[in-house]
């Protein structure tokens, strides 16, 4: 999980960083850059909650937040109709993903934009058929996104987000520990249904994340640059403290998966 960039976005939001170059986010930047997806994921995910929304059409708008190098958002493009628009914080990202958009020959009509899901978005009211964001939604929070994100979608429009849950009423003290200190608003998926509930949707469709999403599609190509990663900047702590946070996060998963996992959380607009 992307769970060091959390906390510079955190701190960005918060103007504790004055200069967006003091932490050295562009290393991270680079990391991420390297692998299709930010986070746990997979295509099979993505087609999976696509096909619990209706009503898609040339002409729907839809927005995808934290979309990262845009892994995700084109296979969105690729199996939904509509404008799509991507949006992240960080520059970088947003090169490589309208690079894999005209690559993909969809730039016609995917698009990304730099922004942050923390301030207002760059649309009217009501004007959005589908809100998506693949395990984003944590930086600013699920309940505070699913309240907020709510004005910009049309009546019956959709919302689509992966966040990661508890999975069980009881866990370990450690992995609890752990996701408290990282993101206190983890909470079971009945909890998040029901914040989404009174956010103003209707739920429709909640799922787990398959295993795979993690080991597969996040950890395996993670491991493949580690190693060039730590040689390229030998000698930054920067670095060797960002790559020991994923390895942590990596063996934290094989030993507690049981418990905790990424939820599809899907609902509607009333």
């Amino acid at each position: 999980m992307f769970l060091q960039v959390r906390a510079i976005y955190i701190k960005i939001m918060s103007n504790e960083y004055k200069d967006i170059h003091e932490f050295d986010f562009s290393l991270i930047c680079e990391y991420f850059s390297n692998v299709e997806r930010q986070g746990p994921g997979s295509p099979e995910a993505t087609i999976k909650a696509l096909g619990f929304i209706n009503n898609l059409t040339p002409r729907s708008r839809i927005v995808d937040l934290g979309c990262g190098t845009g892994g995700q958002t084109m296979t969105l493009a690729q199996n939904a109709p509509g404008e799509i628009t991507g949006i992240d914080l960080f520059p970088d990202f947003i090169s490589i993903f309208n690079r894999n958009a005209r690559m993909l020959d969809l730039s016609n009509r995917v698009k990304g934009i730099i922004g942050s899901m923390a301030e207002a978005l760059p649309f009217e009211q009501e004007s959005l058929d589908l809100i998506w964001s693949e395990g984003a939604i944590y930086n600013i929070g699920f309940e505070r996104g699913m309240n907020e994100w709510r004005q910009y979608l049309k009546k019956n429009g959709y919302i689509a987000v992966s966040e990661v849950s508890w999975l069980t009423n009881k866990r370990p003290g450690k992995i609890h520990d752990f996701w408290m200190e990282h993101y206190p608003e983890i909470d079971t998926i009945s909890n998040k249904v029901a914040q989404m509930q009174n956010a103003g949707y209707v739920p429709v469709a909640t799922f787990v994340l398959p295993e795979n999403c993690w080991t597969e599609h996040y950890f395996a190509p993670c491991d493949k640059i580690q190693e060039a990663f730590i040689e390229k900047h030998a000698g930054n702590p920067t670095v060797r403290d960002f790559i020991a946070g994923q390895r942590q996060e990596r063996e934290l998963f094989h030993k507690y998966k049981e418990f905790y996992g990424y939820v599809f959380y899907i609902g509607k607009k009333i």
